[in-house]
C-alpha cells in the first residue's frame, strides 16, 4: 500500500518514481526561478520583461503538449 503511494501517480504519466523525481524537481527549479525573476521585474521592469512567459510556455509545452502525445498506460485496478 505504501510502495503503491509512491508508483501510482509516476506509473499513471508512464515514468518510474526516479524519472517523476527528476521532471518534478525539473519543473519546481524552473518555476522557483522564474517566478524570482518575475519578482525582480516587479521591481526593475526593464528587467526579465519576457522571462516569466517564457517559462510559462515552456513548461506548458513540456507538461501538456508533448505529454499529451505519449500513449496513456491503462490503469488495472485490482
Amino acid at each position: 500500500m505504501i510502495r503503491r503511494a509512491f508508483t501510482q501517480h509516476p506509473a499513471s504519466v508512464g515514468e518510474s518514481y526516479f524519472e517523476h523525481f527528476v521532471h518534478a524537481s525539473g519543473f519546481g527549479f524552473r518555476m522557483i526561478l522564474g517566478g524570482i525573476a518575475c519578482m525582480l521585474h516587479g521591481v526593475l521592469p526593464f528587467l526579465f520583461v519576457k522571462t516569466g512567459s517564457k517559462q510559462i510556455e515552456t513548461l506548458h509545452g513540456r507538461m501538456v503538449v508533448n505529454r499529451s502525445k505519449l500513449p496513456q498506460p491503462i490503469d488495472f485496478v485490482i
